[in-house]
């Protein structure tokens, strides 16, 4: 049996249901004539208008130490902080891009622990602190691509997958990395509720090949903007797979399973026919209710001035990371 060793040591993401599917069409990545709640509309409407977003609690967030590397230091326009933090994707708080911020205050983190388990020889746990402190945290500025049709840029910190990975030991049957999300319904209210969590099941769950896990790009957040993770962002440690679309991007992680074979996902489990398991950003693999071909990307100001650019084969990192799909076929493989 093996033994648990305990160690010492700029944007938000998603089926296009309830008021997410009103939302998109706003934005203007669906097909016309859809009819906006006026709820839906007055959420998205007050997060472009320049002014400050109000009824989101404040929370104080303790600054981090880390280094910040030249070689993920772009020279990209950073998407404001007010709305990395609060213009998001986590259907446990709710559908509305706001409700995160709003609602995320009631997950509690103080006695968290993360499982790495499967196929390991070295089963590991770690609490949030053990997380935050074991590896070396650093800054990496990445694109973030919605499958939403919107993009952001955001100046993460946290550590390389591979390095939690590898200490591990991932053995010869290890193919395939799962990750799962707490699950938690009385702090989280769309794990509580169909119609708040929009009909997914719970817990989130998704996956990775093992070599796109180990790649150098893949993160375990830990902070974004210097700080510690906000709630909303999927505190205390996420996933970041900056050429993937971002619901591959798994919040608040509990588990970290090494499996022989694929692992199922909460969106393909959903709808199939329109999340694969990849889910690599690809301008010529559309989605089948609206275009990848062209993003709107979310920098300073209001709705009117968001910028509408083209989206980059595998979100602008395809020099890092086509080799790991040559040979694929990527409209089979989305």
């Amino acid at each position: 049996m093996k033994k648990i060793i305990r160690s010492s040591e700029i944007t938000p993401e998603s089926v296009f249901m309830m008021k997410r599917r009103n939302l998109l069409k706003l934005l203007g990545a669906g097909t016309a004539g859809l009819v906006v709640s006026p709820s839906v509309s007055a959420g998205l409407f007050s997060w472009f208008s320049g002014d400050d977003k109000p009824g989101i609690p404040e929370t104080i967030l303790k600054d981090l130490s880390y280094i910040k590397p030249g070689k993920y230091q772009s020279g990209l326009t950073l998407t404001p902080e007010d709305k990395v933090t609060g213009y998001n994707n986590f259907y446990e708080f709710g559908l509305n891009k706001s409700d995160p911020a709003e609602n995320a205050h009631t997950l509690k983190t103080d006695e968290w622990t993360l499982t790495v388990e499967g196929e390991v020889n070295r089963p590991l746990v770690f609490n949030a602190d053990e997380i935050r402190h074991k590896f070396q945290a650093e800054e990496r500025i990445y694109r973030m691509r919605c499958v939403e049709a919107w993009s952001m840029v955001i100046p993460w910190a946290g550590f390389p997958l591979r390095d939690l990975l590898l200490s591990a030991e991932p053995n010869s049957k290890a193919k395939y990395v799962a990750f799962e999300t707490v699950y938690a319904p009385e702090q989280m209210p769309g794990q509580k509720s169909r119609f708040t969590g929009g009909g997914l099941q719970y817990p989130y769950i998704e996956g990775l090949r093992l070599d796109e896990a180990l790649h150098p790009l893949t993160l375990m957040a830990t902070g974004v903007y210097g700080k510690e993770l906000p709630k909303q962002n999927g505190a205390p440690v996420r996933l970041v797979v900056p050429w993937k679309y971002g619901f591959k991007g798994i919040k608040s992680i509990v588990k970290i399973r090494l499996t022989e074979s694929v692992p199922p996902t909460t969106w393909n489990l959903s709808a199939p026919r329109e999340y694969g398991f990849y889910a690599n950003v690809n301008p010529q693999v559309d989605h089948p209710r609206w275009s990848q071909a062209t993003e709107r990307f979310i920098g300073s100001g209001g709705l009117g001035r968001t910028t509408r650019q083209p989206t980059l084969l595998f979100n602008g990192y395809a020099e890092d990371v086509a080799e790991l799909y040559k040979g694929m076929d990527l409209r089979r493989y989305f």
